[in-house]
Formats: structure tokens, C-alpha cells, sequence
């Protein structure tokens, strides 16, 4: 698609989109604690902002291998204030979310755009985001968080998670959903080995070819950077994290997920340049 419909935004991809991570969470991999306060999380949301974010993609839920669910009316305590005030910010807000409860909440605070694990399978999910303006993000997972990474199995891991991104698509427009409102990703570590992560990046531009949908890439600061840079601590990768960012968006990538937003806008801007 040519573009993305976007709640009250619209974006042509002439440029990866830079999605700037804001985790409303005490434990989240690499930043839990840090912004589990609206002021905090408004705090962080504008230096994103200023470092070149072109959406905000907020998460009451830490969805970490291992994590434990969240009610639904706590993680609605926790995203919705930060939401409603970050409004006035005049930028595309994104609820990390697969609950249809805090999906309806972020919806009715405002929220531009639904980024779901679980691809919309959630009970009436897929009606609430058809009935909406917002955008929708399709994410393939193997598993639950909480064990997903125990002993996950493909016999071709990119045949599999095209599979299932086209099944969902699919399903989403044929709910209503129109096709420039849809991102689809393939879920970088979750319930995926080393090995399958690497498949899969590599796959990137037959797999964006062969859905015919953009892709929402998420790496940032994720074990598989750990293992190949050797750098076990997660806020000590924000170098690989930004060297495959870059080659996310070569092969294609519409949108890049990242912690560090300066860091990555950087280097896209570099390579716009110089391409």
C-alpha cells in the first residue's frame, strides 16, 4: 500500500516511519519502571517526540518472554491517562495492547492505531477496530509470554508466519478493516529461536513483497541483538538495535519500532541521503 490511514493522521511511505517506544510497565525488558507514572510517561513521550518519532506506540503490559497477564482493568488504569494526555502532542498515538477491553478504552481516549500480538483474536476485537478510524497493527506470536520461548517450533518458520499474517489480513478486511489502515508484523522474538529470528530477517523483502501489505518491524534491543553483538545487558544494545533498523527499513520495512529514536532517525536520514 501507498499509504497508511491512520486515525486522525495519514503517512505516504516515502520514508520508514520511526515508532518510538513508551512502556507504561515495571517490568518490561529494557526500560520497566522507568516511565510507570503519566508524568514520566508524557516526560519521555516528548523527548521521543522531539527526537523525531513520528508515532508513539504506549503499553501498559509487559509482553517479555515470561511475563505475567495483566487485568484488563489495570492496564487500562495505566495507559488511558497517558493517553488522553498526550492528545494535545498532535502525533499518532498507538495502544499496545491484545485485550479487546483496553483496546475499546484507548479507543475511546483517542488512540490512532491498535498494535496487537495476537492479531486481533481476541473476543470482539476484530469488530471494535472495523468499526473505528484507527489503524491496526498483525502481529504473529507463537504461544503466550509467559512460556512462548520455552521450546517454539516451525518446519519453515517464513512459509508459517506469512501464513498467518495473510490468514489475518485477510480476515480484518474482510471485516471491514480497509486495507490502507492495516501493518502487518512477523514478531520478532516471540515464541521464536534464534535461528527462526534470523530466518525471518532475512526473508524481509519476499515476505513484505508476498503479503503486499507495509511491515511493522520490532528488534529494538531484542536477545537476538544480544547474542550476535555479544551484549547481554539490553540497554547496551542500542547500536545493533540501530544497525538493524537500517537494514529493516533496506529491506523494505514501512515502520521500525525502536527504544532509541534519535539514534535511529540518524542513520535513516543518513541513508536516504547517501542511497
Amino acid at each position: 500500500m501507498s499509504e497508511l490511514l491512520c486515525g486522525r493522521f495519514r503517512f505516504t511511505f516515502d520514508r520508514p516511519l520511526v515508532m518510538g517506544i513508551v512502556n507504561v510497565t515495571p517490568d518490561s525488558f529494557s526500560d520497566g519502571g522507568r516511565y510507570d507514572s503519566v508524568a514520566k510517561a508524557v516526560m519521555q513521550a516528548e523527548r521521543l517526540v522531539n527526537d523525531g518519532a513520528d508515532i508513539l506506540d504506549i503499553g501498559g503490559e509487559s509482553t517479555r518472554p515470561g511475563a505475567v497477564r495483566v487485568p484488563d482493568d489495570e492496564e487500562i488504569h495505566r495507559v488511558v491517562p497517558v493517553l488522553q494526555a498526550l492528545q494535545s502532542l498532535n502525533v499518532p498515538l498507538s495502544i499496545d495492547t491484545c485485550k479487546t477491553a483496553v483496546m475499546r478504552a484507548a479507543l475511546d481516549a483517542g488512540v490512532d492505531l491498535v498494535n496487537d500480538i495476537a492479531a486481533l483474536e481476541d473476543d470482539g476485537a476484530l469488530a471494535i477496530v472495523a468499526q473505528s478510524r484507527a489503524a491496526v497493527c498483525l502481529m504473529h506470536k507463537q504461544g503466550e509470554p509467559r512460556g512462548m520461548q520455552s521450546a517454539p517450533y516451525y518446519d519453515d518458520v517464513v512459509a508459517e508466519v506469512g501464513a498467518y499474517l495473510a490468514e489475518r489480513r485477510d480476515l480484518g478486511v474482510a471485516a471491514g478493516i480497509d486495507p490502507c489502515r492495516l501493518l502487518l508484523d512477523p514478531g520478532f522474538g516471540f515464541g521464536k529461536t534464534f535461528e527462526h529470528n534470523t530466518a525471518l530477517f532475512r526473508a524481509l523483502p519476499g515476505l513484505a513483497e508476498q503479503l503486499g501489505a507495509p511491515l511493522l518491524i520490532g528488534v529494538s534491543r531484542k536477545a537476538m541483538l544480544g547474542t550476535m553483538a555479544g551484549r547481554p545487558v539490553p540497554s547496551e544494545r542500542v547500536s545493533a538495535s540501530v544497525a538493524a533498523a537500517l537494514l529493516a527499513a533496506q529491506a523494505g520495512a514501512a515502520v521500525i519500532r525502536v527504544h532509541d529514536v534519535r539514534e535511529t532517525v540518524d542513520a535513516i536520514k543518513v541513508w536516504l541521503a547517501l542511497k
